[in-house]
């Protein structure tokens, strides 16, 4: 229940962060959503936020469940893509903050390294210069396009793709992407609500490649970031790892900091503020 980075108990809870770091030989970072807010990036907590973030679907009461799904793509392609260009451009120029160079260093200085585990489609940890096999996005990634109709399995880049949006109608203006193998209307490689026809086998490859790494792995530390409960995809890996590989737990959330055990660390801040604290107390070790 740490509440301030002066606060007496949030240094102690750093410094038991930074013994842990220090004691464990393969660093797994969990990073969800509060992950990239702190790169600028938009919270999509509630209508609220989303509706904050784009005006035009607030406008038309378009929660973020209608429009991230298949169906939108197939009712209103303009809107659909609209939302998701805008994305894609936005993440392609974000910077990722500094802690994501904090936790590389850190898993650098590990026997086994790092490895993470992201509900994000962003790509900010392959921005941030993490090796892609050392990365598993478990709703897939924003950067790779699929066919919409399902023609085939394929799954490739989006880097060809430059969305031209109107931001005040949250329409594309220019052509959408289309399938090379069929040549109709392609979407991003990404898990949205009520998808059935999603193409995992990127992900599927990610995860296999993370399972393997993990056998290797005798002393894991966890470092979850902006993991909520609502879509606790992230919160449930972090505690497979716990009850499979006997890891550890630092959690960093500004809202939802409580942990397992005595001996896991909850620090109610965001990543970027959570994170630096912690490299403070490794400094001073």
């Amino acid at each position: 229940m740490h509440t301030h980075p002066t606060d007496p108990a949030t240094r102690a809870a750093a410094e038991h962060a930074a013994a842990l770091l220090e004691q464990a030989d393969a660093l797994i970072v969990a990073a969800g959503a509060g992950m990239g807010v702190d790169s600028g990036l938009p919270d999509f907590r509630g209508n609220e936020g989303f509706w904050r973030a784009y005006p035009a679907l607030a406008q038309a009461r378009l929660d973020f469940a209608s429009i991230a799904s298949p169906a939108a793509f197939r009712s209103a392609p303009e809107l659909a893509w609209g939302f998701y260009g805008h994305r894609l451009a936005l993440y392609r120029r974000t910077v990722p903050h500094a802690g994501f160079g904090q936790l590389q260093r850190w898993g650098a200085r590990m026997h086994q390294g790092l490895s993470v585990f992201t509900s994000n489609v962003d790509g900010q940890f392959q921005m941030a210069g993490y090796f892609a096999d050392a990365v598993h996005e478990c709703h897939g990634s924003i950067h790779h396009l699929q066919c919409l109709e399902g023609c085939s399995d394929a799954i490739w880049p989006a880097d060809d793709f430059v969305p031209d949006v109107d931001e005040a109608t949250c329409r594309l203006r220019n052509a959408p992407p289309r399938c090379p193998h069929c040549g109709g209307l392609a979407r991003p490689n990404i898990l949205m609500f009520n998808d059935w026809d999603w193409v995992e086998t990127r992900t599927a490859a990610q995860h296999a490649h993370q399972q393997r790494w993990l056998q290797g792995v005798r002393r894991p530390v966890v470092i979850e970031l902006g993991a909520g409960t609502a879509i606790p995809s992230v919160r449930h890996f972090s505690h497979r790892i716990l009850h499979a590989h006997g890891g550890r737990l630092i959690r960093i959330n500004p809202r939802e900091c409580e942990v397992p055990t005595r001996s896991d660390v909850g620090l109610r801040l965001g990543a970027a503020q959570g994170l630096a604290l912690v490299e403070q107390a490794l400094s001073a070790a």
